[in-house]
Order: structure tokens, then C-alpha cells, then sequence
């Protein structure tokens, strides 16, 4: 596993005591299990020889592509569990984060090398390198495949370049005071988010060249993963404080409000996030050595997935929202068959019942989804979720006030 001679900068104690329960007994590569707490399949990949320290599901989810401190990055096949294709021989120090290129085969990774790696992901062949100063921490490319946004450390910045070739169009240091843990492209492409150990979340301007935001994050640890929803109007950020909180970008709100705390979800520091295409869930990583879920509309934890030996370190949800991969400081990356969560138990009595949050989760009459409304009532304006009511018109007849009682 990870040699004690390489040093990882972002990384943090183990939990005393462990945090996650003994796993089964070992299976072979790709072999199916199941965890005792969810009841929810998983298939378990090994191969790396060191900390996985990025995961994402890719070409239209068949694959999965993992990258390690062991300075290698694996291709994985979902159906089968085994290794496609191999890329290695480049980085000479841990592989930090990678980024798929849009529309393209290709990917990029980023090292503690200092290098910038763009891949042709069918041949493995290099496509280019770049060694632009200072170790780097994470990678994003736009939405259209055009720009890539890299962090640096000890420069407390970001390089944005052009993915074609590498060249670097930005360069701003400077830009918190401590390390970037992640960066981010919006949906949108016109905005790189940055989170760091300052314990900020910066919003950088690509058209006008500018920070449009800067404010304390109010987390009272290290910042360490930020993503946005599929519009781009809310962030969520994960942090060492062992919390989540969610950001409301369009409406303005968190200037003077904050974010919106999702708590008691975590018993070990958060260290990655993501949301599903949809935005109806939000997954989150711990080093508490598990995976949550969280339905966005009402902020309450649904699931909670245990397996892995070591801190999760990535998470990345399929586009139908039917399977997850995670990958963790275990050397492991564990695919979960999450299809039929709603059918979990555990799942279900979080579902029925919202503690907390001034908010409930009922059934929809017509198509027996869950869906959250602000107080418990029965009538039909409220038995079905928003979908269903806009397909059909509402029967409900709103009623004038009853006359005052006669003097």
C-alpha cells in the first residue's frame, strides 16, 4: 500500500479506531459483494499498488478510469471489473486528479511532478506534456472540451490552458493563501471555482478575466472538494469539518446568509462530492471509509455505503443515476449497483420520515415516487409530485374565506 516515504501534503490522520467495519473475506478482481448495511451489490477492482486518488465513470458509462499514487492510471470495464488499458511510464511521482476531455477519447492528468498530461485514452499514446511550476493538485476541463483549468502548489493558483495544445492562456497566483484542493469549470464554462485550505471559495470570471466572488466558506476546516449542479446554479463543498454545504449561486442568498449546512452525515473529514445528472443527489466521500447519498430537495441523508478499508478519496455517479463508482486510500475502486436504492429499507425509513429540516417526504399517488413537501398535508394538491401535477390539471378548487360571525 502507500509507502510512508511519499509524503501527501492533503492528506489527514486516520480515524482512530478505523470507522468502517471489517469487510468480507477477500474476493477476486471484479468479484461481486454485497454490504451487510445496504444490501446494495458492489463490484470490487484491484490492481493499483498505492492510494487511488481519483475516479471517473466515462464513455457513456462502460468505463471507469482511476488514477494512483502509484503514478498510474488504469481503464477499467464496468461489466466485467478488469483492466482495459494501462497508461504509465510518465508521471514519475502520485497522479493527483484526472479529467475527462467532452466529445474526445482523450483525458488529461496532473502530478505532483508538475506535469500536464493529455492522453489519447484508445491507444495510450501521449498526446502532449506540459511541466508548468509547482506540484499539481487538481484538473477540470470546460464543458466544451475547449479549456483546462490546472492548480498549483505552492503558487496557490490556477493555469488555464488550451487542451488542444497545452498552451497556457492564464496564469494566476496568488489566488488563496494556502493550497487549492480543487478546481472546477461550471457547466456553463464561463467560470472556474476554487476551494482551498484557507478555508475560501473563489469564483474566477473566464470572459472578463476577474474574481466575481471570494467569501469565507464558513467551514471550520480545510475546503477540500467543490461541484457544481448541471446548471450551475448551486455549489456544494466538502470539507475536513466533516460537513457539506450547498451553495445558491443564482439566487444571491449565501452573500449574507452562507451556505446550507448538511450535517450528521460524516463521522470523519468529507473529501470529495459530486451530484448526479439530474441534481436530485448528492454523493459524497469521507475518510470515515464510506459513501453517502443525499436527496438535494429535502438535505436529508438517504444511504450510506461501507466497504472500503481506507478514507474514500472520489466519487463519480453514472448519467441514469444507477451506479457509483469510489475510490479510496485502500488502493481500491468499488463499483456500487445503486438501481434499486429506493428499494433499500434503510432507504425507505429515511425517506418517510425527515428529522430536522421542516420538511417531509411523501408518497406521489400516481407514480409512487418520493418527493419532500414543508408540512404533512393530504390534499391533492400536494399528494402528487410537481411532474404528475403538471401533466395533468389539478381538480383542486381554491375556496373564498368564511364570512366573520354576525355582531
Amino acid at each position: 500500500m502507500a509507502s510512508k516515504n511519499n509524503f501527501d501534503p492533503l492528506s489527514v490522520e486516520d480515524p482512530p479506531g478505523g470507522g468502517g467495519e471489517e469487510e468480507k473475506e477477500e474476493e477476486e478482481e471484479g468479484g461481486e459483494e454485497s454490504t451487510l448495511e445496504s444490501r446494495v451489490p458492489v463490484k470490487v477492482l484491484r490492481f493499483h499498488r498505492d492510494v487511488v486518488t481519483s475516479v471517473q465513470l466515462c464513455f457513456s458509462d462502460r468505463c471507469v478510469l482511476s488514477v494512483s499514487s502509484d503514478v498510474s492510471a488504469v481503464l477499467w470495464d464496468v461489466q466485467t471489473g478488469r483492466p482495459l488499458r494501462t497508461f504509465e511510464g510518465v508521471h514519475s511521482s502520485s497522479i493527483s486528479d484526472c479529467a475527462l476531455v467532452p466529445n474526445s477519447n482523450r483525458m488529461v492528468t496532473v502530478s505532483w511532478d508538475k506535469k500536464i498530461v493529455l492522453w489519447d485514452m484508445e491507444t495510450g499514446q501521449v498526446l502532449w506534456s506540459r511541466s508548468p511550476a509547482g506540484l499539481l493538485t487538481s484538473c477540470s476541463t470546460s464543458s466544451d472540451g475547449l479549456l483546462l483549468v490546472c492548480a498549483s502548489d505552492p503558487q496557490n493558483g490556477v493555469y488555464v490552458c488550451q487542451t488542444s495544445s497545452g498552451q497556457t492562456l492564464h496564469a494566476l497566483n496568488g489566488l488563496h493563501r494556502s493550497t487549492i484542493t480543487r478546481c472546477r469549470f461550471d457547466p456553463q464554462s464561463l467560470r472556474v471555482s476554487t476551494v482551498s485550505a484557507d478555508r475560501l471559495l473563489k469564483l474566477w470570471d473566464l470572459r472578463n478575466q476577474r474574481s466575481t466572488l471570494s467569501t469565507h466558506s464558513n467551514h471550520s476546516n480545510v475546503v477540500s472538494d467543490c461541484c457544481f449542479t448541471s446548471n450551475g446554479h448551486f455549489l456544494a463543498t466538502a470539507s475536513w469539518d466533516k460537513t457539506l454545504k450547498l451553495w445558491d449561486l443564482h439566487g444571491g442568498g449565501f452573500r449574507s446568509q452562507g451556505g446550507t449546512t448538511l450535517r450528521g452525515g460524516h463521522e470523519g473529514s468529507v473529501s470529495c462530492c459530486n451530484f448526479s445528472a439530474d441534481d436530485r443527489l448528492l454523493v459524497s466521500g469521507s475518510y470515515d471509509r464510506t459513501v453517502a447519498f443525499w436527496d438535494t430537495a429535502s438535505l436529508v441523508q438517504t444511504l450510506v455505503l461501507k466497504g472500503h478499508r481506507d478514507g474514500v478519496t472520489g466519487v463519480s455517479i453514472s448519467s441514469d443515476g444507477t451506479l457509483l463508482a469510489s475510490s479510496s486510500k485502500d488502493g481500491t475502486v468499488r463499483l456500487w449497483d445503486v438501481e434499486k436504492m429506493e428499494d433499500v429499507p434503510a432507504v425507505m425509513k429515511k425517506k418517510m420520515k425527515t428529522e430536522g429540516t421542516g420538511a417531509h417526504i411523501i408518497q406521489c399517488e400516481r407514480c409512487a415516487k418520493p418527493f419532500p413537501v414543508s408540512r404533512p398535508l393530504t390534499s391533492e394538491l400536494v399528494s402528487r409530485c410537481v411532474f404528475c401535477r403538471l401533466d395533468s390539471p389539478s381538480r383542486y378548487q381554491p375556496q373564498p374565506p368564511e364570512a366573520p360571525p354576525l355582531e
